[in-house]
């Protein structure tokens, strides 16, 4: 039955073999990212080393290291290890696996079961796991792109250790990178130069496999026999991948200069324009929740009040892309910034904020008043705490003309509601209310 799996031994270093499996790590140590897991007292390095491996389900997007880690778990513990797709394998495949690793228990051998895209799997397909992984005939190691908390059942999740892995960042591609150039055998008679690492960057997203992917395919596009030293530049990259790359620095003065004209177009109630910078940050690889975070702050800085929606809609944008991730999340993102960019703009709330913090920093008195003050006691309020307090739900329409700022300060405007949107009806209501006030 063994023939029918996949097994742990590492694949021959032959040039017929993809690169990016060529390099792929072989022990937890030659692991690049995932720092949180696989530092000195990280939570694998831990286990691996304690020898008692639970079963894990790795979540994550593609190429940051979920397969890696399971082989490398495989290769430092004395655990048979078994792969299958979830794509390809049904329940009469699983029984198979899990009577063979029955078998292999009772001879003192431990079994790892490592499933691919485990999300795949139908609920009677995790069933079928269950009582394996709950008796420990066999350990699971799951990997996926998916939330697991929507597509493992809850079942087996409750017998499983989440992982969540990183996005790889550009400092640990370009070091997968130059690894693969110093270290792989069919690059070792050539002199390469990385020219333009933003060409292979940019379109690699935080995928380790599409970034050796795209060098493979970059050397074995300019070499020849005779020239040895290769330079890979932006010209070389965009004829293999067959696309323009954006010029795009996520770290760099592109990058500020792309948000600032998305948040601007937003603001100008431009939404073709602010979806057109939303797709070039997207292209360019810029993260997806940085761009639902500034939707966030954007809808309480420049819609406000004219659209409470808009904070509900942008928070509902920033769950959905943390759930879903590129590329589905591109939707998401695309119907909360045509919502914001479409909807009424009002700023009185952030310039409400920034001149009471103002005042607040100058100095002013922010003692609070006796009768404002909390009196959970006898003694409190014997001290006079919360004395004449007015309660406004004694009074008609459940508001009373009280003075609610410090004693020695003169109340003042600071929220100034626009005529704008569903601020209009709340600059009326504060008007009717706080009449005196909006008359000095």
């Amino acid at each position: 039955m063994d023939e029918l799996f996949a097994s742990a031994e590492p694949l021959s270093d032959s040039v017929s073999v993809p690169l990016a499996e060529r390099m792929r790590p072989k022990s937890l140590s030659d692991i690049i990212g995932q720092e949180h897991l696989l530092a000195k007292d990280g939570a694998i390095t831990r286990m691996v080393k304690s020898g008692n491996i639970q079963s894990i389900i790795f979540w994550g997007p593609p190429g940051v290291g979920k397969t890696t880690l399971a082989y490398a778990i495989a290769s430092e513990s004395d655990y048979r290890f078994l792969r299958i797709s979830a794509v390809e394998a049904g329940v009469k495949e699983l029984r198979e696996i899990i009577n063979s690793a029955q078998a292999n228990r009772s001879r003192g051998i431990r079994t790892i079961l490592f499933i691919d895209e485990i999300h795949r799997f139908n609920k009677s397909q995790q069933d079928a796991l269950l009582h394996a992984v709950e008796r420990g005939i066999l350990v699971l190691i799951g990997a996926t792109t998916e939330n697991p908390s929507f597509e493992v059942n809850s079942a087996l999740l409750s017998r499983c250790r989440v992982y969540k892995l990183s996005p790889l960042q550009d400092s640990h591609l370009k070091e997968l990178i130059t690894k693969a150039i110093t270290e792989d055998t069919s690059f070792s008679k050539f002199n390469i130069t990385i020219a333009d690492w933003e060409a292979i960057l940019i379109p690699s997203g935080s995928d380790a496999r599409t970034a050796l992917n795209i060098l493979e395919a970059a050397v074995a596009f300019v070499a020849t026999e005779s020239e040895t030293d290769l330079i890979i530049d932006r010209n070389v990259i965009e004829k293999v991948i067959q696309s323009k790359v954006p010029l795009y620095d996520k770290s760099g003065e592109s990058h500020y200069d792309t948000i600032s004209a998305f948040i601007k177009s937003m603001r100008g109630s431009d939404p073709d324009a602010a979806l057109f910078w939303m797709a070039k940050m997207l292209e360019s690889g810029e993260d997806p929740k940085f761009i639902a975070r500034r939707m966030v702050v954007f809808a309480s800085e420049d819609i406000g009040n004219a659209d409470p929606m808009a904070l509900s809609v942008a928070v509902a944008v920033f769950q959905a892309v943390t759930f879903i991730g590129m590329p589905e999340c591109a939707i998401n993102l695309a119907q909360g910034v045509t919502y914001l960019a479409s909807a009424p703009k009002s700023n009185a709330s952030y310039l409400a904020i920034n001149q009471v913090l103002d005042d607040i920093r100058n100095g002013i008195n922010t003692t609070v008043p006796m009768k404002l003050r909390n009196a959970p006691t006898k003694f409190m309020k014997s001290e006079g705490y919360g004395k004449d307090y007015k309660y406004p739900h004694d009074f008609d329409g459940h508001f009373v003309d009280e003075k609610y700022f410090p004693d020695s300060l003169t109340p003042k405007i600071y929220y100034k509601a626009t005529e704008i949107g569903k601020e209009a009806e709340i600059s009326s209501r504060l008007k009717a209310w706080w009449k005196r006030r909006n008359q000095e």
